[in-house]
């Protein structure tokens, strides 16, 4: 069964990783790199033999990987290159690539002892490592400027193994141009489902046939995750770390996904498995196939940049309570396996605290997470940084806690949207759907609990 693969894929290289860490401790990592895995992929390994000792002058080089837009990927190289114009001694090996795939690779390279010193990492996945044993504890890193309630989402067990880069709102985007032409209320922040649903009839009698309101996102986790928040059922997992999606909530609306999909208000199945965020041909409100998906305040300025003063902003839809929350856009974690690991958690320090970085960065990784950096980049904000800083303001009141996936969970999202596009694709219904959905829940928990 592919998808029970995938699963099993992470936690083997993971697993490996975890057995080879204790058998030979974290120094002598030469392992080749593997080139094929990672963009840019140096030939040495990421951690050396003999490791210097932060601010002693002597030469070191480490290796960095994240995910991203072309526009923080370029954000990042420039602040990079800031760093060693301020630390001479030092020099970066630099692995980008996008999101599809990075945690297969990253794994891979766990398990070869070639990990990157220093990784950008996704709270989906930070139980796993951190649980693991495979990064770092960042607790050297200064964070009197940042919020308490910022740092959590990067803790495990109280233990600060990544440090949160920047902090995001979901919501909504839309098309103002189409909505203006067609002459229709605009979606706002503070709208409720039965205001979403309205827009959705009243947008598709005026789109015609072959153009969509919404861009399918119902197998995205996200999509019902805020969809059961705002229904006051909760969190999707539980304090224990067990699935909590609720069984009503959820048939019902898989069953108002499939009435919205024949009701054309949703894009439909082909469309809907090509989309692709902020793809200039394949992102269906780009493209114009569609008017409005769900999205978050840091990719603003991305959207933006490919068709300026065209879209607006908007709420996850409101029922008894919000949907939407904050998320810390993504974060740095460093290698436990690392030789390097002082130069490592040195380096995340600047970058989270120096507002020259900050300056450089901009919102590439969401709204900063320190308040000076924030201070001084306001007066310099585009017009989209602006717009980013309001959406993130208006949903911030109302917004639902942010919670890590448990740990061994760090695919589920991955397996839960094959089960959805069974439903796209009607070779399913939502509660044949659900079932298959509770047994998939029962492999992930006897998968977490070895």
């Amino acid at each position: 069964m592919r998808k029970k693969g995938r699963k099993s894929f992470l936690a083997i290289a993971l697993t490996m990783a975890v057995a080879m860490t204790t058998a030979c401790g974290n120094s002598n990592n030469s392992a080749p790199n593997n080139k094929a895995e990672v963009t840019n992929a140096p030939e040495t390994a990421a951690a050396a033999t003999t490791a210097p000792a932060a601010g002693t002058g002597e030469k070191v080089t480490l290796s960095i990987v994240w995910w991203g837009s072309q526009a923080r990927h370029d954000a990042t190289l420039k602040a990079l290159d800031k760093y060693k114009e301020l630390n001479p001694n030092v020099t970066f090996e630099t692995q980008f690539s996008g999101w599809d795939g990075y945690f297969d690779k990253l794994a891979v390279q766990f398990s070869a002892k070639s990990a990157p010193d220093i990784i950008q990492m996704d709270a989906a996945y930070l139980n796993d490592y951190a649980g693991r044993g495979l990064l770092a504890d960042l607790k050297d890193v200064n964070v009197d400027s940042i919020e308490p309630v910022n740092l959590d989402g990067g803790k495990v067990n109280n233990t600060q193994y990544a440090m949160p880069l920047g902090v995001a709102a979901l919501g909504m985007v839309y098309d103002k141009t189409v909505v203006d032409k067609l002459g229709l209320e605009a979606p706002t922040f503070g709208w409720t489902w039965d205001d979403y649903f309205a827009f959705g009839e009243a947008a598709k009698a005026k789109l015609g046939e072959d153009k969509y309101v919404y861009a399918d996102q119902s197998a995205d986790l996200v999509d019902y995750t805020a969809y059961q928040y705002s229904m006051g059922k909760g969190y999707i997992f539980d304090d224990q770390g067990k699935l909590s999606i609720d069984k009503d909530t959820w048939v019902g609306f898989m069953t108002k996904m499939n009435e919205l999909r024949d009701k054309g208000i949703l894009t439909p199945a082909d469309i809907t498995t090509t989309d692709k965020e902020l793809d200039p041909q394949l992102d269906s409100v780009v493209n114009g196939t569609a008017i409005a998906r769900h999205s978050f305040s840091n990719l603003v300025g991305s959207i933006d940049s490919l068709k300026p003063d065209t879209y607006e902003f908007a709420s996850m839809p409101y029922g008894s309570e919000a949907g939407g929350w904050l998320k810390p856009g993504m974060f740095w974690s460093v290698n436990a396996q690392s030789a390097h690991q002082a130069e490592a958690v040195k380096f995340v320090d600047w970058f989270v605290n120096n507002e020259e970085a900050g300056t450089i960065l901009g919102l590439t990784r969401g709204m900063p997470i320190n308040s000076k950096v924030v201070e001084t980049l306001t007066p310099t904000f585009s017009e989209s940084d602006k717009t980013s800083l309001d959406f993130l303001n208006k949903v911030t009141p109302d917004a639902q806690k942010f919670i890590n996936d448990p740990q061994g969970w760090g695919s589920f999202k991955n397996d839960y949207k094959s089960i959805v596009e069974k439903l796209q694709f009607e070779q399913s219904t939502p509660e044949e759907a659900y079932e298959e959905l509770t047994k998939l829940a029962e492999q992930y928990a006897v998968e977490a609990s070895k």
